[in-house]
């Protein structure tokens, strides 16, 4: 659309610098893809921008972090500008409400869902603190605002804990009403409290914690208040403490906690006398966790924890034998006498933690009151209303009971209402106003709530029945009459109802429902019991009789002589479901759709899987195509036309017609197009927000356009001729250039068409016999395969890994090729081989064949070239060379040899000739070992470089076995196996050489591995030599 160079100029230069990192609003992305959000999403969170739009709902993600997007300046900033004109942020939802609200006079509410520990408590408080700074100020209303941010950390104490999820986790559902005048000021407010989770009084799962208020009260109360209880500082001391064996968290800081609980208290106005007996409730229901019982001589129930006995009654202000016998026996009325039921030890252990719940319970329900009352607006004028319904998420745990069933059926009627409200709200409102558009297909969960709450056949009213029937009944008869009632339902599955692969995954104690946002497993344990939370008449009497006056206050509400049954809290909650419902439908809905980024809560980490979950179940791809099919802004004609008018001078400063005509002329005027938006029957449409951005931005700026207009009137006037002229020129010039590069571009495309057609065409038939049709396709392939290979040739004979696999159609010529090439660099490198270099291979390959595989230091001597010998014969004395002048020397080495006798180490030369080895010891002859009486040569499998001999002894006085130590093993016997052919009788041996001195007698050479070598003779008479282990290679 046009609004004027100037207009557009300043329109698309905001959107740049709104969308600088990501897409602001999730609208505005050019596909509507689950990818296409989410890498948004992923791209703004990496920025530390965790808010971002759909439409006016803001979708806000965890960061696990503290951003400095909360000061004064943020909340200045964003006070009455126009919802897309900054960057999204939950001050900008606020301040669109409290505007809206204050300009149509209407009610509103703030919806903020999501999972556990994805920010919703935290989001409420946020809000609250913007309204408490942006609205108007007295010292009347600051007083208003503060009782209402104070009641957060009183409610976090007593509603809150720490769960496997969160560590500040609301166990209860709250919905804030804030009152304003017609001025504008936070005048104030009543709060809504659902379904506290009393069952976390007296159990908590491992890893979890109570409500906050018994830690801060153990821990951070001064002594005196403590020893006025009977308390002692170690929360391990308290049975309703130490469950989840994590009474101590590190994000949690109880002592300062209970500081700023005990402040908010008093601004509250709640008395010292009423805050005594408040903390007494908590400290009586601390005795009472740890209150035991055992079986008398009768088998009936018995305490014997009277200390903690006498402190309970104490604190309730109630006699501690009428305390005992309510909590060990029943009173049961039968006609006109009275008869006490004694209770086994399961029984009172139950009736000792119903009471608990129950106390608690109902003073947390005091508490709300007294909060309700601190805040209440006497003044009974007109008020309009915005709601902040702050409830839990939706929970699936290892294990889900009562609770979890309760929580998620309040999610499952807040999906419903978010559908009813926007999905097909949206869609009914376009038919009514006879708007065309495409319908966004959606998942009705009407068809699970009726499941759970639909009249004799849902799982509420059977679960009633079944706590109403006289007889047995059980959680597992519950379970059979689920199975009986409702076995057929698409969204239920039981062990009993599930089939082969399903039934592994359930206990038979087990009922799983399908939710909206995915299966949850129940078991159905304690479903009965939860549900009753009834207590005895006895123990109501003896409530009703309390000295603690908030204890009295709360049960003196109910008639204990009533005999009337009580409403199950499953009926209860329904109930107050059902109401809240109400109150919500007849309010102007907003959105706040809280994710969390990862599970383990740590800062910069985008878990994709978990967001897509939760981007499935709160319903946002759903909101977004209806956002994207449909329109982001509509009015009624008579509320647009009276906002707008000052834009066209036709509708300035009256439109005397019908208020659809003069809209129409209106955005006639403006420039929009006509897929930017849809006149209805009552109300104008707007698909894009940056129309109605541009539209406002005119707004702006025409309050300061009236002035100038005369004159650019006259300016235009005499450009306009000179305009026209350039306009017609450029016209006709950019017709034919446009033409020209037309033309060229068709042909680009006709060619390019025709080339990936015959391409795809040949790539689908690439596995076929050569036709015309993939003819160019393999062509190319076998082209492109040998240029790679051309590129890639492995370069030596022993690289058997590099060779480039081959496309199916050049297999063949690939074998061959790698054949020709292996034997082309095979007969390269035989031609470089010089006669020295081919006797040094034909002797490395006799070692190789001798010690390859067995003796440790082989792959080290593999690089070493072999000489022709070791000692010249320059260096051998020439007596020696005189006696042995009749043999032709064929390689001589030096040696260390071992005596026979004590194995003292000589150095000696060894000199083979054609038919012996002769040891020589300067100028004499030591010994001459012929080869025909060498019988065998042994060494070891380690790294030394020890020799044996193994010399045939026929005579007595003949000498035995020859040790020698030799630096140049594996070339010294190589020469001997060549010279005296001998490479057969060369062993390796592991262990130990067996050696024979002479004739009769043995001896023995061991081997070992240690950090350093050496030889020696060991106490058992052997030669020990001890070698390092060779590094592998």
């Amino acid at each position: 659309m046009l609004l004027g160079a100037q207009g557009q100029l300043d329109m698309e230069g905001a959107l740049i610098a709104r969308d600088r990192v990501g897409i602001q609003d999730f609208v505005l992305l050019d596909e509507t893809t689950e990818t296409a959000f989410l890498n948004n999403m992923r791209k703004r969170f990496n920025g530390d921008l965790i808010y971002t739009y759909i439409g006016t709902l803001l979708v806000s993600v965890n960061p696990y972090k503290e951003l400095d997007i909360y000061n004064k300046k943020q909340i200045d900033l964003y006070m009455g500008v126009n919802f897309f004109e900054l960057p999204p942020h939950i001050y900008a939802l606020a301040d669109n409400a409290y505007h809206t609200m204050l300009t149509e006079l209407n009610n509103h509410f703030i919806l903020i869902s999501g999972e556990s520990g994805a920010g919703k408590t935290e989001a409420s408080k946020k809000i609250l603190q913007y309204y408490a700074v942006s609205c108007p100020s007295t010292t009347l209303l600051d007083t208003v605002r503060d009782k209402m941010l104070m009641s957060n950390p009183v409610l976090e104490a007593f509603g809150n804990a720490k769960t496997l999820k969160n560590d500040n986790s609301s166990r209860f559902g709250k919905y804030m009403d804030i009152q304003f005048d017609s001025q504008g000021n936070a005048v104030g407010g009543h709060i809504l409290n659902y379904l506290l989770e009393k069952s976390r009084v007296v159990h908590q799962n491992h890893g979890e914690r109570n409500f906050h208020i018994f830690y801060q009260l153990v821990e951070g109360a001064e002594e005196d208040l403590l020893h006025q209880f009977g308390l002692q500082r170690d929360c391990k001391h308290y049975n309703y403490l130490i469950q989840g064996e994590c009474a101590i968290v590190s994000s949690i800081n109880d002592k300062n906690d209970w500081k700023t609980v005990k402040n908010a208290l008093q601004v509250i106005d709640t008395d010292e006398i009423n805050t005594n007996h408040l903390f007494g409730v908590i400290a009586c229901v601390l005795h009472l966790g740890n209150i035991q019982f055992e079986l008398d001589n009768k088998g009936h129930a018995t305490s014997n924890s009277n200390a903690e006995l006498r402190w309970v009654s104490t604190l309730l202000g109630v006699s501690a034998q009428t305390l005992q016998e309510g909590l060990t026996y029943r009173k049961i009325e039968a006609q006109k006498d009275e008869v006490l039921s004694p209770f086994t030890t399961d029984h009172a252990i139950y009736v000792r933690d119903a009471l608990a719940k129950a106390i608690y319970g109902r003073t947390f329900t005091w508490l709300v009151d007294r909060i309700n009352v601190s805040i209440e607006n006497k003044d009974l004028s007109r008020k309009t209303v915005i709601g902040l319904l702050d409830i839990y998420g939706f929970e699936v745990f290892y294990v889900n009971s009562f609770e979890q069933f309760c929580i998620n059926y309040c999610n499952e009627k807040l999906q419903q209402l978010f559908i009813q409200l926007t999905l097909k709200s949206e869609q009914e409102e376009y038919e009514a106003e006879n708007i065309e558009w495409e319908p966004v297909q959606f998942f009705n969960n009407k068809i699970i709530c009726d499941l759970i709450e639909e009249r004799h056949r849902g799982v509420i009213s059977i679960l009633d029945e079944e706590c109403l029937r006289p007889g047995d009944a059980t959680d597992l008869t519950f379970l059979e009459r689920l199975e009986e009632k409702i076995g057929n339902h698409p969204h239920f599955v039981t062990h009993k109802l599930a089939d082969k692969m399903t039934r592994k995954t359930l206990e038979r104690g087990d009922f799983r429902l399908l939710h909206y946002a995915g299966e949850v497993t129940y078991c159905v344990v304690g479903f009965l019991d939860k549900n009753n939370d009834l207590l005895y008449k006895n123990i109501k009497h003896l409530m009703c009789q309390s000295k603690n006056d908030i204890v009295r206050e709360c049960f003196s509400t109910i008639d204990p002589d009533s005999r009337r049954r009580p409403e199950t809290v499953a009926t209860q909650f329904k109930s107050s479901l059902l109401k809240l419902t109400e109150i919500l439908m007849a309010k102007e809905a907003w959105y706040v759709r809280c994710l969390k980024s990862n599970e383990s809560k740590q800062p910069g980490k985008f878990d994709e899987a978990l967001i897509r979950h939760q981007v499935k179940y709160l319903g946002l791809m759903e909101h977004l195509r209806v956002r994207r099919a449909g329109f982001a802004y509509r009015r009624k004609f008579e509320v647009f036309l009276q906002r707008y008018k000052p834009l066209c001078p036709a509708t300035w400063p009256h439109w005397r017609g019908v208020p659809a005509d003069g809209v129409e002329v209106l955005v006639q005027h403006l420039g929009y197009l006509p897929n930017e938006y849809k006149m209805g029957r009552t109300k104008i449409f707007i698909r894009y927000p940056r129309t109605l951005f541009a539209t406002e931005d005119a707004f702006e700026r025409s309050k300061h356009d009236l002035a100038t207009r005369l004159q650019a009137k006259y300016r235009g006037y005499r450009a306009k001729g000179e305009f026209k002229k350039q306009k017609e020129a450029a016209t006709k010039i950019e017709t034919c250039w446009r033409g020209v590069q037309a033309r060229k571009e068709r042909e680009k495309r006709a060619w390019a068409v025709k080339v990936i057609k015959k391409f795809i065409k040949g790539y689908m038939t690439r596995r076929e016999a050569k036709t015309t049709d993939n003819s160019e396709y393999l062509a190319f392939v076998r082209q492109s395969y040998l240029n790679r290979l051309r590129n890639n040739l492995p370069r030596t004979v022993l690289d058997k890994t590099t060779w480039l696999p081959p496309p199916p159609v050049c297999e063949e010529t690939s074998e061959i090729l790698h054949k020709l090439h292996t034997r082309l660099m095979v007969r390269r490198y035989v031609r470089r081989i010089t006669p020295p270099q081919k006797a040094q291979l034909q002797l490395k390959v006799i070692t190789s064949a001798i010690f390859k595989g067995k003796k440790d230091s082989y792959p080290q001597s593999v690089a070493q070239p072999f000489v022709e010998t070791r000692i010249s014969e320059q260096d051998v004395n020439m007596r020696v060379l005189q006696m042995i002048r009749n043999e032709h020397i064929k390689y001589s080495v030096p040696v260390i040899k071992y005596n026979r006798n004590g194995f003292k180490p000589r150095p000696r030369q060894l000199i083979l000739t054609q038919t012996a080895a002769y040891v020589i010891d300067e100028a004499k002859i030591r010994q001459r070992v012929l080869y025909t009486s060498l019988k065998g040569i042994s060494v070891s499998n380690l790294s030394d470089g020890i020799i044996v001999f193994h010399i045939t002894c026929e005579d007595p006085k003949q000498k035995g076995d020859l040790v020698m130590q030799c630096d140049h093993l594996f070339e010294f016997l190589t020469k001997l196996g060549v010279v005296a052919n001998k490479q057969s009788i060369i062993k390796v041996v592991q262990g130990s050489i067996k050696i024979e001195i002479q004739a009769g007698k043995e001896s023995a050479v061991d081997f070992s591995t240690g950090q350093d070598p050496m030889v020696y003779k060991a106490k058992n008479g052997h030669l020990m030599v001890v070698s390092t282990r060779a590094r592998a290679r």
